[in-house]
């Protein structure tokens, strides 16, 4: 009988995990890369953060994925720590959307959707349909997971020995606390966790003051995703993680208190629920007071802490101290006020192409470093900026074209058209560098190793090409005319001393003294190396042309 029970609730659970996984993709393909852009730029103010957490944790069904979301975010500079605790907050709260949504007995209706779902999701002809297809066969496959984990657990009330167990968690809240802890920590997801607990309730296994520590204790274990998503990120997002945890600590220890020292707390809390039944005339059951009180207790939670997220953001600094070297992602320098005075507004745009040169060229040094020492770190940073100057490319590009043609002097036309062209041509800098990390990895995964001559060519080779660069700044920065003949004579060098390289390759090649795979990867770096002249001389022709 234990055997069968065990399995049935694992194989239930895990139709639930399933079901609400497709669910949450179905929601956010449907939503697209909006969900990130609302994240990652509507969140100025605690208040908006708070509830543009809530919103995104609705749809995207994972306070989890929106926490880990929120700290892949911080670790790229797209959102301050400010920022970071209220959009977790929010996820706090939208997580009980999920937990209301599951409450409902809507188990009957677990393969209507199922066969809808896979209707859509199979025959659809609009990728769109097919999406919200994924999502209404996630929404049947997590109800009957739902179901099938209600069932099993039917026959766990003629159990003495579990019955008993159950009531020790009403007499030991703490119990009950751990218990919520240790079972969200290990499926990953509170939102399973609590599942599993109205599987419970609706078997009528478990009783409501048993069951709130659980929930407590469920608040506490789901902080540990965003906590591993952490432990390879910057300190930032190392503390909006710990703010996390402390947030969700003290709300669950805090109540924890209540239930210890305030006689009749849990009674009371019970019959407070119970009279909000009464107030709306709703169908009372065991799954809808656990919903409403676990929304009821993060809505509290975050109201609480509301007023305090600057005192939490300094505790969490002086907890992990130190500083972040993170390079702040978007534009830095443009005020979209300046709109109105192009002239204003293109010096601004001047300092943020400036800015893109700047972190290509370290870039640049890092790329040959890593690929010179074969170190994948190194050339994990590089890869990490590259999206950086993406992003400020684009975010440039927008601005640019924005202007009106009509309030743009034939002068500002011209310096508009130059540094869009210059963004496009840094930019092309920085995949040049992206791609000689790449190189760097390929290197150190299979031991590549190069000649003496080789590693000797392309120390020669980063000397000049920083020299071109640091050059390439100049120009842009100072318009000095005077550094155009050596940019393009940068490029017309190394087009020809590209074959001389690769003549003396094909001679080291026959003489043994190359591996045919280091000899590859050789070539190849000379050929990014030639593109980014290539880049530099296009600098100068837009500054002569302009």
């Amino acid at each position: 009988m234990a055997i069968e029970i065990a399995v049935g609730l694992l194989g239930g659970l895990a139709l639930f995990v399933y079901g609400m996984k497709q669910m949450s993709e179905g929601l956010q393909k449907t939503a697209g890369k909006r969900l990130r852009h609302l994240l990652a730029s509507l969140t100025t103010r605690p208040t908006m953060g708070i509830l543009v957490g809530t919103g995104v944790t609705a749809i995207i069904q994972s306070s989890s994925a929106t926490t880990v979301m929120v700290v892949g975010f911080v670790n790229a500079g797209l959102m301050t720590l400010a920022q970071s605790i209220g959009v977790i907050m929010g996820a706090n709260i939208g997580t009980t959307v999920t937990a209301q949504l599951i409450s409902f007995d809507l188990g009957d209706y677990a393969f209507h959707a199922i066969f809808l779902g896979v209707a859509l999701y199979l025959f659809a002809r609009n990728r769109k349909h097919s999406y919200i297809g994924q999502t209404i066969l996630g929404f049947g496959i997590l109800f009957l997971g739902l179901n099938i984990m209600s069932e099993t657990m039917m026959p766990l009330r003629d159990s003495p020995v579990f019955m008993e167990l159950m009531a020790s968690l009403s007499t030991y809240p703490i119990l009950g606390l751990l218990a919520g802890v240790i079972v969200t920590f290990a499926v990953q997801s509170s939102t399973a966790s609590f599942g599993i607990l109205l599987g419970l309730a609706s078997a009528g296994v478990i009783d409501y003051q048993a069951a709130i520590p659980i929930i407590l204790g469920e608040n506490i274990g789901t902080t540990f995703t965003a906590a591993l998503s952490s432990l390879g990120a910057n300190l930032t997002s190392k503390r909006a993680a710990t703010a996390h945890f402390m947030f969700n600590v003290f709300g669950s220890t805090l109540v924890l208190l209540l239930i210890y020292l305030v006689p009749g707390f849990m009674p009371r809390l019970e019959n407070l629920m119970v009279g909000l039944f009464r107030i709306f005339d709703t169908p009372r059951t065991m799954e809808r007071m656990l919903a409403n009180t676990h929304t009821a207790f993060n809505i509290v939670n975050t109201l609480i802490w509301l007023p305090f997220i600057g005192l939490l953001e300094k505790t969490v600094t002086r907890f992990i101290p130190g500083e972040d070297m993170t390079i702040k992602r978007g534009l830095s320098y443009i005020d979209e006020r300046m709109k109105s005075t192009p002239s204003v507004a293109l010096e601004q745009v001047k300092e943020e192409v400036l800015r893109m040169q700047e972190i290509t060229r370290d870039m640049i040094e890092d790329a040959f470093r890593s690929l010179l020492e074969a170190d994948p770190e190194l050339a994990d940073e590089v890869i990490k900026r590259e999206e950086i100057i993406n992003e400020i490319q684009e975010d440039l590009l927008h601005f640019l074209t924005s202007l009106e043609s009509s309030t743009l002097s034939d002068e500002d036309a011209r310096d508009r058209d130059y540094f869009i062209a210059v963004a496009d041509l840094v930019e092309s800098m920085a995949d040049d560098a992206d791609d000689m990390a790449d190189l760097a990895h390929y290197i150190r995964e299979n031991d590549v190793c190069f000649s003496a001559q080789a590693l000797e060519s392309l120390e020669e080779v980063a000397r000049e090409i920083l020299e071109l660069v640091d050059k390439s700044i100049m120009l842009v920065e100072e318009e000095n005319y005077d550094l155009v003949p050596d940019l393009i004579n940068g490029e017309r060098d190394m087009d020809s001393r590209q074959l001389e390289f690769r003549n003396e390759h094909m001679t080291r090649l026959k003489k043994g003294i190359c591996e045919p795979t280091a000899g590859i990867i050789y070539l190849e770096a000379i050929e990014d190396i030639e593109h980014l002249t290539d880049q530099m001389a296009d600098i100068a022709h837009s500054l002569m042309e302009k």
